[in-house]
């Protein structure tokens, strides 16, 4: 039995989207800059993506600059805030992506910004108080906090997060890269300056995402030798990858609050085994349905001589688990999230995602395995 439970590094992709992408590939060749019919043909299936995305997150077209991956979006939305701006500091958090964790220190080690950590509670979530008062002192800096954690799933309030930001005159980026996809996003709503999504994160394709840039930003891009994009990223437009994208994030959000409840039972029976079945079993980040992703689930382990080979055992029973981000080296206990939260040392953590294509029983299948292997 081979269960996958580490969508949170990337999902299957639907088939409907496939098959959207193979007729895209068989139909529509062009490249999306030429004057030609093909051209034309590549560059309606682009603009027409983009409306049906902006119209999802209800923003406008133009606010939507397709990307390589999120990380090139993080990059794109930090490095042109401080390039473009004039923001001098940056306000973020220990256990961020390292899309934005690592930018942000560059650009701090090369003198363009001061960088800030705002403090955490319990859970991994940003404090609000300690945030309001790092914008009153450092006001026009970029906060850039992500609406979910990758590893333990803590959401952030990212509606307090900008009404903080609108205080005391800050932009706001975050990462919607876990989120996009599955729960409803209202960009008006939210208020942001940047966001940023990737399509493989909700059974889109790899190496295909987007920028949110709001449109009274005056920004210039990061990739330059083209016109592409609105002049906002260089570069032949992936045609067949934003097809794909907004078919995704189309099937991603019908019956969008059936997949979150179907989801969700998912994760809390896996909870209810694991806490019945394995004594001391605990979990990182918020496990509840108001403060936690339903499709992550970061579970931390008794002491056990097997630690540092579990995810190499759960592999080989046909289970496939993650340590951490799959941003880095997958090893148990190199987490920086972990160590941002002071997860104990002598306990590993396992991180399980699951998808709508989650059965219970591959949940029954992954318990019998840790209890065999603890």
């Amino acid at each position: 039995m081979q269960v996958y439970l580490d969508n949170a590094a990337t999902t299957p992709m639907d088939v409907q989207v496939i098959d959207k992408m193979t007729e895209v590939m068989h139909n529509c060749y062009g490249n999306a800059s030429a004057i030609h019919s093909q051209g034309r043909r590549a560059k309606a299936v682009v603009e027409l993506a983009r409306k049906e995305i902006a119209k999802t997150l209800n923003c406008e077209g133009s606010e939507i600059v397709f990307t390589g991956s999120g990380t090139e979006a993080d990059n794109m939305a930090i490095r042109c805030a401080c390039n473009d701006l004039n923001v001098k500091h940056i306000i973020t958090s220990e256990i961020e992506h390292k899309a934005v964790l690592d930018t942000a220190k560059e650009l701090a080690k090369k003198g363009q910004v001061d960088l800030h950590f705002v403090k955490l509670d319990q859970y991994g979530r940003a404090d609000l108080e300690n945030l309001d008062l790092l914008t009153a002192k450092y006001s026009g800096a970029l906060i850039s906090l992500m609406h979910a954690n990758n590893e333990i799933g803590t959401l952030n309030d990212v509606r307090a997060i900008s009404k903080i930001a609108r205080k005391n005159n800050c932009y706001f980026h975050t990462d919607t890269v876990q989120t996009v996809g599955h729960y409803p996003i209202d960009l008006k709503e939210m208020d942001l300056d940047f966001m940023t999504c990737s399509a493989h994160k909700f059974h889109g394709p790899k190496g295909c995402g987007f920028l949110y840039k709001n449109k009274a930003l005056k920004i210039r891009p990061i990739v330059t030798g083209g016109g592409q994009e609105g002049r906002m990223r260089a570069g032949t437009e992936n045609v067949t990858g934003i097809a794909g994208l907004a078919k995704a994030l189309e099937i991603a959000n019908r019956n969008i609050e059936v997949k979150i409840e179907t989801v969700t039972r998912i994760k809390e029976y896996f909870i209810s085994q694991l806490t019945a079945k394995i004594p001391g079993v605990l979990f990182n980040g918020d496990t509840s349905r108001e403060g936690g992703l339903y499709t992550v689930l970061n579970v931390s382990l008794p002491p056990s001589d097997k630690a540092s080979t579990l995810l190499f055992l759960l592999d080989m029973n046909g289970i496939c688990a993650s340590g951490g981000s799959a941003c880095n080296s997958g090893a148990i206990g190199d987490s920086h999230v972990l160590e941002g939260i002071n997860h104990p040392t002598n306990r590993s953590a396992v991180r399980f995602s699951f998808s709508k294509f989650t059965k219970q029983e591959e949940i029954d299948f992954a318990v019998e395995n840790l209890i065999e292997l603890l």
